[in-house]
């Protein structure tokens, strides 16, 4: 048998660990990735998404950016309109509108 000192148990240990998180990571990362490519409404966002992401790694960046950009929006889009609700529910928050107030005030620069 192998004699390990201190640091050595303690490295394997952490090695361990970081082994079995990373596989359990990938694990659920797989999991919902395949789940995204069951959902048929987003197969349109998803393969323009992944398409640019492709064009990119062949060296074509501002053709892989804007298809990218578009399977983002594609894929998005119904989200959107609850983020800028959110945004907008902001300016109700007491502390939060006071503060907003103030720094918009102090906007000027003259």
């Amino acid at each position: 048998m192998v004699s390990l000192t201190d640091f050595q148990r303690i490295g394997v240990g952490l090695v361990g660990f970081g082994l079995f998180f990373l596989l359990f990571g990938m694990l659920l990362y797989f999991d919902s990735v395949l789940l995204a490519f069951g959902n048929r409404p987003k197969l349109k966002g998803t393969s323009f998404f992944f398409g640019g992401l492709i064009v990119v790694l062949m060296r074509w960046p501002i053709l892989g950016m804007l298809l990218e950009a578009y399977g983002f929006i594609t894929l998005f889009r119904s989200f959107f309109p609850v983020a800028l609700g959110f945004l907008g529910s902001l300016a109700n928050i007491p502390l939060l509108s006071q503060l907003l107030q103030k720094v918009g005030d102090s906007g000027s620069m003259v």
